[in-house]
């Protein structure tokens, strides 16, 4: 019999045998939040007023500056935080607030979102940007891939407009402090709406009657328009530290209390660490121990988020989570033993040939 030809696969079918076992897109850096430095520990600031209408209630500071009129407190009132009319903080905090505008708008690579609406998308980390409005319809809902400093920006070319009733969602350990909103002229949140993230608009920014932020509201030339609204300064659980706590006893399931907002800057795991090990009974199941910072174990005891959408051209698409072999890994696999085997079988056919006896 000829012997079998040694001969290398197709460069197409190891083409597509390689395509399937990589990842459909290189993973690029994750983002740093925006920092706003001196501009942190205000819910509310604006360039030339600040008016409200109704008793609102604002948990952080509310400033104005160069501007010097603040209007309607009360009945709106301030918590965890204080009032500056045009004062030396409220200045600066304008200052720091245009260095984070023009930091959130060169961020990049970008996903574009324009003339489309976000509601109704699952969205992970990076960047979205529209040329032009940036609308919001329904639910956007945003997927931290169980990662607590997982940063989301949004670059909105002129405004942003988020209609009645619209919402912001977090799962995946994502949390309101690092979500950051550009905007190239004016914001309007609108009626009953539940919003999240620091709003950084160039000119003027209007919350509806009822509107609900986790978040910032932050114009640099214009005005901040309020109407019985609630606006909480978020703050960041702090990220896992490393060191192991000693093992405690399950706790006694009793009825949950009443949440105790935390108006500090430097949290300890308070929301992260310590959640995750209530939540989480020995800390096995929840999400991670207190040691966690701010794991995933605060959110959904341990349960996992549906696969999000990722649209195409995303930075992020197609990275497994941490710790998974991907499926297309074995597929791809599979595929080269196939090729392999259907060639060789094809090539023993045809060199297949029956000596004539002596």
């Amino acid at each position: 019999m000829t012997p079998f030809p040694r001969k290398l696969l197709p460069a197409s079918a190891l083409a597509l045998a390689f395509a399937l076992v990589l990842p459909a897109g290189s993973a690029s850096a994750a983002q740093a939040a925006v920092g706003l430095g001196t501009a942190t520990p205000y819910a509310v600031l604006a360039g030339t007023t600040v008016t409200n209408t109704g008793p609102s209630a604002i948990a952080g500071s509310v400033g104005v500056a160069p501007g010097t009129a603040v209007v309607g407190f009360p009945p709106g009132q301030v918590s965890a935080g204080t009032i500056h009319a045009a004062d030396a903080e409220a200045l600066s905090a304008q200052d720091d607030l245009t260095t984070a505008y023009n930091d959130a708008a060169g961020r990049g690579p970008v996903v574009d979102q324009t003339d489309q609406n976000l509601g109704g998308q699952t969205l992970v980390p990076g960047v979205y940007t529209a040329s032009t409005s940036m609308n919001l319809t329904g639910t956007v809902t945003l997927d931290g891939l169980g990662d607590p400093a997982a940063v989301f920006i949004f670059q909105a070319g002129s405004t942003l407009l988020a209609a009645s009733s619209s919402r912001v969602a977090l799962i995946g350990a994502a949390q309101p402090c690092n979500v950051f909103w550009q905007v190239g002229s004016s914001a309007t949140i609108g009626t009953d709406s539940v919003f999240v993230g620091t709003v950084m608009a160039l000119t003027s920014i209007t919350l509806e009657t009822r509107a609900t932020v986790q978040g910032r509201m932050l114009a640099r030339n214009g005005q901040v328009s309020l109407d019985t609204n609630v606006i909480t300064r978020p703050t960041c659980a702090a990220t896992p530290s490393g060191t192991t706590p000693t093992p405690t006893a399950t706790p006694t399931p009793s009825s949950t209390p009443s949440a105790t907002p935390d108006d500090s800057d430097d949290d300890s795991g308070d929301n992260g660490g310590d959640n995750g090990g209530n939540n989480g009974g020995s800390g096995s199941s929840g999400g991670g121990s207190g040691s966690s910072g701010g794991g995933s174990g605060s959110g959904t005891s341990g349960g996992t988020p549906s696969t999000p959408y990722i649209p195409s051209g995303h930075p992020e698409t197609g990275r497994p989570a941490d710790g998974e072999t991907p499926s297309n890994v074995w597929l791809g696999l599979g595929l080269v033993f196939l090729v392999g085997a259907g060639v060789a079988a094809r090539r023993a056919q045809k060199a297949a040939v029956v000596q004539p006896s002596p």
